[in-house]
């Protein structure tokens, strides 16, 4: 399952230099995570500040 980032991205881009797959792109108003592209390794949310990257279908805030 993609990992999927939350409203709560504050657009640092700490996260999509980790991607392996380069699944992490700058969207308007956040990062957005292609799920195509997504092997669900973590990495963006092991250095998000905010939290906002989660498993998709997890609770987010």
């Amino acid at each position: 399952m993609a990992y999927k980032i939350s409203d709560e991205c504050i657009m640092c881009g700490a996260c999509a230099p980790e991607c392996p797959t380069g699944a992490i792109s700058e969207g308007d108003t956040k990062y957005i995570i292609d799920p195509a592209k997504c092997i669900d390794c973590g990495n963006c949310a092991e250095v998000c500040p905010v939290a906002a990257p989660a498993p998709e279908g997890a609770e987010q805030k």
